[in-house]
């Protein structure tokens, strides 16, 4: 087997995931992976540069990394490459007043984007919101508008936590997809933007990158 230094050749930035990758959700906070602690301590004595890229949908950045932090890792909130941030900036680009089907927990991440009269849905993994009324609601915004625009915070089918599988954000977006006869722009993994704008942040190019 090659050795790290012939492995790592090249590289001088590292992309890594965080739920499932660092830790499994669920009571309590939940729980980091087996050696995912000193693994980020490792990257971080090294020469190389670190980001963490997530779809986390369900808090804001300051309060995920508040968790990680209580976990023992070593990251801090401007380390982080996460949907919601990177879907208010398209919003104010684009002019854009969101409907929003979200976790509240997520919800402050909008607190500066204009959600009145919305011309647009996004919609995240809103957990226990995922209800029908919540649901429709979203599919009657999209099918009164001219043109419909809908963004979800990433398209995973499910994910792990500490109690067992749970449904992710994607299968909600296909059903709206479904309905409206649309097709959602996704802001997060695994588009290539995404990853593009977590790279710049590093300052390094892709060929330079692992993931």
């Amino acid at each position: 087997m090659a050795a790290w230094s012939e492995l790592l050749a090249g590289v001088r930035g590292v992309l890594l995931d965080i739920s499932g990758v660092l830790y499994d959700g669920g009571e309590g906070g939940g729980a980091a992976i087996t050696g995912s602690v000193e693994a980020v301590a490792r990257l971080k004595r090294s020469r190389l540069k670190v980001r963490f890229c997530t779809n986390e949908s369900q808090k804001s950045r300051a309060d995920l990394v508040g968790l990680l932090q209580r976990l023992g890792f070593d990251v801090s909130e401007s380390e982080v490459t996460a949907p919601a941030p990177a879907a208010c900036l398209i919003l104010k680009q684009r002019g854009l007043r969101p409907h929003l089907l979200v976790h509240d927990g997520v919800r402050s991440e909008f607190d500066q984007i204009d959600t009145s009269n919305p011309n647009c849905v996004v919609i995240a993994d809103a957990g226990e919101d995922f209800s029908y009324q919540n649901m429709n609601k979203a599919f009657q915004v999209l099918m009164e508008l001219e043109n419909p625009v809908l963004f979800s915070l990433g398209k995973g089918r499910y994910y792990k936590e500490t109690s067992g599988l749970m449904l992710d954000v994607g299968p909600y977006m296909k059903a709206l997809e479904y309905a409206c006869g649309i097709e959602a722009e996704v802001v997060g993994k695994p588009s290539p933007e995404f990853f593009k704008s977590a790279l710049q942040e590093m300052g390094v190019e892709a060929h330079e990158a692992q993931r």
